[in-house]
């Protein structure tokens, strides 16, 4: 059984003291004497006294705590976009709260109550693929925290933003794979209700309609996980009507299409080439290594937290703002 936190009553107790004299001497109070500070501080060092956060952080009304409600950390951008925002975070004084949904919409709204319920700072938000009621989000500001989204923003929401320009990004890859020959592209999409896969989706189309190729429904393929990957390129082979180029909406979602391509003794990139989106580590370690656009998860995070903490200091009083993140193609062995 863990034994009770020691508090300045214990102190003041085992002293002969009153406790606010114990609370004055562990300040430094100059009305306090330096025989009487000694013997506070000394028995609170050795009765290893730690001050009560929740208790300071009323006094304070402030926590020195974030949260970051994300979909998945075990996904590369999401773990690098974490790490960006500890980064600025820790040499800011302040801890971290993470909350994983799982991309379910449940416990998103169930996160975002417990944030708010533990007196955070400042929220950090990505978006489930589930999420198309913003009332928990609605609930955030009515309790005046300040958030930020990142990546997968809420259209409804006024508040800042940190993004890449999905539809550029995807127009620029289309374009590269158009450029190097190919003329039968398909698009595994991401979800139709955030915002990233319909600007990625759009970026495909125009790309197709500039070099005058046809958009093909039948290329259009709502897909965006590894599992879904590998059956969306069976499909396609068994109906025999594999296309020579694939755009996806990730990583992962380009992984499962390599690998089932592979298994059909089908040549990367002579007879089909493939493309990603992130640039995570599953990307340089493929075989063969996959072509993407990198995303930049760790400066995503590092200028979302940056942001974030600006508000939440009183810094940043200027009306909300949408901060884009660069992207790069990164070009390897699944494209020509």
């Amino acid at each position: 059984m863990r034994s009770a936190q020691i508090t300045i009553k214990d102190i003041a107790k085992e002293l002969g003291i009153s406790v606010s004299t114990v609370s004055r001497a562990l300040k430094d109070h100059p009305d306090i004497s330096t025989d009487t500070k000694n013997k506070v501080q000394e028995l609170a060092k050795r009765l290893n006294y730690k001050p009560n956060a929740i208790a300071l952080s009323l006094r304070k009304s402030k926590t020195n705590i974030i949260g970051i409600v994300i979909p998945q950390i075990v996904h590369h951008f999401f773990s690098s976009v974490i790490s960006g925002i500890e980064e600025v975070a820790f040499d800011k004084g302040y801890n971290v709260i993470i909350c994983q949904t799982n991309e379910s919409f449940e416990r998103e709204v169930s996160s975002v109550q417990t944030l708010i319920s533990s007196r955070v700072d400042g929220i950090i938000i990505s978006m489930t693929k589930e999420t198309n009621d913003f009332e928990h989000f609605r609930n955030i500001e009515r309790s005046n925290i300040p958030m930020i989204f990142f990546d997968r923003t809420c259209p409804d929401i006024e508040t800042d933003k940190v993004i890449v320009d999905d539809y550029k990004a995807a127009f620029e890859a289309v374009e590269y794979l158009i450029k190097s020959g190919c003329k039968r592209l398909c698009h595994f999409a991401g979800p139709e209700n955030l915002t990233i896969s319909k600007k990625r989706l759009l970026g495909f189309k125009d790309a197709l309609k500039k070099h005058n190729l046809p958009v093909n429904d039948e290329y259009i393929i709502k897909c965006d996980t590894f599992k879904k990957g590998k059956k969306a390129v069976r499909k396609l082979i068994e109906a025999k009507n594999l296309p020579d180029a694939i755009f996806a909406v990730n990583d992962m979602t380009a992984l499962g299409a390599l690998i089932e391509i592979k298994k059909h003794n089908i040549k990367i990139p002579q007879e089909i080439s493939i493309m990603g989106f992130t640039n995570g580590l599953i990307s340089k370690i493929s075989d063969p290594p996959l072509s993407t656009v990198e995303q930049n998860g760790y400066e995503m995070g590092y200028k979302t937290a940056q942001i974030l903490l600006e508000r939440i200091d009183g810094n940043i009083h200027d009306e909300t703002k949408t901060v884009f993140i660069p992207t790069k193609l990164i070009l390897r062995k699944t494209t020509l």
